[in-house]
């Protein structure tokens, strides 16, 4: 969601351009005429194109006061920094790591992946107010293990960070894959191997293939660029699983039902399960907990990950606490089991076996 909008208020706001470009690997793209989320200024949600009522001011202002507090945190919700690192070393298979909201590392066929990297305090334009995260990071920055491929879902301040993408080590070797339009922001901070994707294109990368597929959502990071960048979901294929990630995305039975019936299905998807309330405002651009499990459905995935919860205050208007049960809830309502439905703590990892 457009947390920026929070500071518009204030008349805070960045704007980020750079045109520099760079080599990258074969992109394989289905043959197609243009796209018809392509717009002449940008992208639009397609063939979902729809849109919610505007959010206006006093939602904004309320996520500012919101962001003042921080919630009441259950003593089992998050790892300590040397328990994260721990497990995580103990766990040398294909596994996952719950970093937070949409942070996740990810190591599969001998390559760590990190999706959307937000690692900083505030999710926000500055860095010393806004949307703030209220838990710890569980492994910090300079311990994290040596990073290979980058994946962004979408340029919002909660899933693509600036300091962190700044503060990250071995920038030389990273591979970045993004969807169409966020190359510069990488380039202008240091990277050199970056992917764009449009929805449908494939790249090969260390013996991964990764692909952009759809979502329902927006992109800005300023009042000058909505939807000037594109979003997307990724499908990531080893030899051993398929996985999906999503970053943020409302509900479309039709987008992830084609995803679905294009890969038959996925061993893994990782499905944003937080802030949607209020539905008339956040219907859109994020799914309920039953939607979610509603995407994982369509998708016939046989493990179900919560993520976009549980780590930044102020985002929306539900319980912060309130997405587990109900994912939970709806999960078993629908077939899944505790064993394929999976609330990770902050700092956790889990061994990645395809069941």
């Amino acid at each position: 969601m457009n947390y920026y909008q929070t500071f518009i208020i204030a008349g805070v706001f960045l704007l980020f351009s750079c045109n520099t470009t760079s080599s990258e690997p074969e992109i394989r793209s289905p043959s197609s005429n243009t796209p018809k989320h392509h717009t002449r200024d940008g992208y639009q949600n397609y063939p979902f194109i729809e849109t919610a009522a505007d959010k206006g001011p006093f939602f904004y202002i309320r996520r500012a006061w919101d962001s003042l507090f921080i919630p009441d945190i259950p003593d089992d919700h998050q790892l300590s920094e040397l328990e994260s690192i721990q497990l995580l070393n103990t766990i040398d298979s294909d596994r996952i790591t719950w970093l937070g909201h949409a942070s996740f590392l990810i190591k599969t066929s001998n390559v760590t992946i990190l999706t959307d990297p937000f690692l900083s305090e505030h999710a926000s334009p500055i860095s010393w107010a806004g949307p703030k995260r209220f838990v710890n990071l569980p492994i910090p920055i300079n311990k994290l293990p040596t990073i290979d491929i980058i994946i962004v879902s979408h340029n919002h301040y909660d899933h693509l960070d600036d300091q962190t993408i700044r503060k990250l080590a071995n920038k030389e070797n990273i591979q970045v894959v993004v969807p169409l339009g966020l190359k510069p922001f990488f380039i202008e901070r240091g990277y050199s191997l970056i992917t764009e994707l449009d929805w449908g294109q494939s790249v090969s990368i260390r013996g991964l293939e990764i692909t952009a597929e759809p979502s329902v959502h927006d992109s800005a990071r300023s009042t000058a660029d909505h939807n000037k960048t594109l979003w997307a979901s990724w499908v990531i294929e080893s030899d051993l699983q398929r996985l999906l990630f999503v970053g943020d995305t409302g509900y479309s039975h039709t987008i992830f039902k084609r995803i679905g019936e294009k890969y038959s299905s996925f061993d893994f998807a990782i499905l944003p399960i937080g802030a949607y309330e209020p539905r008339e405002l956040l219907w859109m651009s994020h799914t309920t907990p039953e939607e979610a499990v509603s995407i994982g459905k369509d998708l016939h995935a046989t493990t179900l990950i919560g993520s976009h919860w549980g780590t930044i205050s102020s985002l929306s208007d539900e319980p912060t606490f309130e997405p587990p049960i109900r994912f939970t809830k709806a999960g078993q309502k629908n077939g899944f089991s505790e064993r394929t439905l999976w609330i990770m703590k902050i700092g956790e990892t889990k061994p990645l076996t395809p069941n």
